[in-house]
């Protein structure tokens, strides 16, 4: 059984930051406050560029996990 339920997931792997976080904004103004957004990406560079996106909107990241280059991220959208 999922941790999550997310309503939509992105499936960003080849996308570089910023274009996932770019992605994740637009997404979010189309899902309900509370819902969550599940991203996949292989950039590196999204274990840091998340938890700052998350800390300065308001929003909240559930959990980030990386197995075998896939970053999984789960974001909860509070705003």
């Amino acid at each position: 059984m999922a941790k999550y339920k997310p309503v939509k997931i992105l499936k960003d792997i080849d996308q570089c930051c910023p274009l996932t976080v770019t992605r994740l904004i637009e997404e979010m103004s189309k899902v309900d406050i509370g819902d969550v957004i599940e991203i996949r990406t292989t950039d590196p560079g999204s274990v840091a560029d998340f938890p700052a996106w998350a800390k300065t909107t308001g929003n909240e990241l559930l959990e980030l996990k990386q197995n075998a280059g896939l970053i999984t991220i789960f974001v909860k959208r509070l705003v």
